[in-house]
C-alpha cells in the first residue's frame, strides 16, 4: 500500500522559467493511479571558504540587498557566472568539485585580497531546501599570502574582512549573526571535528 503512494517521475522535467542564475522545473509524477506536477528550482552552485590560522577564522561582513542589511558570512560566491555555463558543464560532465575549487580560490582573492596556497574540500551541501537544488561546496584554506592588489570587489559589493577567534565564530554562529544556516552548520561541524573534538563545551 505504501509503495503505491511513492511518486515516480514520468518523462523528463520541463523548464518553465530560466533566469540569470535560477530555473524553475516541473516534473510529472505518477502517484498510484494519479498524476501530479512537482515544482522545484535549480540554481548554479556556490562556494564558501573557511580561512583559518592560529585558532582564528576570517569572517566577512557584507551588505546583502536581499535582506537590506549587513550579514556575517564566509568568503565565497558562484562557481559559474551564469545558469547557461552551469548547464553546459553538466552536459559535458565536467568535474564539478574541481571547478568549485578554482572558483573558491578566485572568490577568496577577490573578496579578501588573499592568495590561497593550500585549500581542501570540507563538505558539500546538496540542497538549499526541500524544493531547491543548489549545491554549496565548502573548503578550508590554512595557508595563504596577501595579494599585491588587495580586494577586487565587483560593482555593488561591500565587504569588510575581519579575523575572529574560534570562540567568537562559535558565538556568531549560535546567535543568528550568520544568517545562512547551512554555513552555520558547516562552521560548527568544522569547529567540532578539528577544534573541540576533545572538549565537551561546544
Amino acid at each position: 500500500m505504501i509503495n503505491n503512494t511513492i511518486p515516480k517521475p514520468i518523462d523528463k522535467p520541463q523548464i518553465k522559467y530560466s533566469g540569470l542564475m535560477i530555473e524553475i522545473l516541473h516534473q510529472k509524477m505518477q502517484i498510484g493511479d494519479k498524476i501530479k506536477i512537482f515544482e522545484r528550482a535549480r540554481r548554479s552552485p556556490g562556494v564558501r571558504v573557511m580561512i583559518v590560522k592560529n585558532n582564528s577564522m576570517l569572517i566577512t561582513k557584507e551588505y546583502r540587498t536581499e535582506i537590506h542589511d549587513w550579514d556575517f558570512r564566509l568568503p565565497g560566491g558562484k562557481v559559474f557566472d551564469s545558469l547557461q555555463e552551469y548547464k553546459f558543464a553538466l552536459t559535458t560532465e565536467k568535474n564539478m568539485l574541481l571547478l568549485a575549487l578554482e572558483a573558491a580560490k578566485k572568490e577568496v582573492d577577490e573578496e579578501t585580497g588573499l592568495i590561497v596556497d593550500n585549500i581542501n574540500h570540507f563538505a558539500t551541501s546538496n540542497t538549499g531546501g526541500p524544493t531547491v537544488e543548489w549545491d554549496m561546496f565548502y573548503f578550508v584554506a590554512d595557508r595563504f599570502h596577501k595579494s599585491h592588489d588587495g580586494q577586487k570587489l565587483e560593482l555593488g559589493e561591500n565587504i569588510v574582512c575581519m579575523w575572529m577567534d574560534f570562540e567568537e565564530v562559535k558565538k556568531i554562529c549560535l546567535n543568528g549573526s550568520i544568517r545562512e544556516e547551512r554555513t552555520v552548520a558547516n562552521i560548527l561541524k568544522y569547529l567540532f571535528q578539528y577544534i573541540y573534538k576533545d572538549k565537551t563545551n561546544l
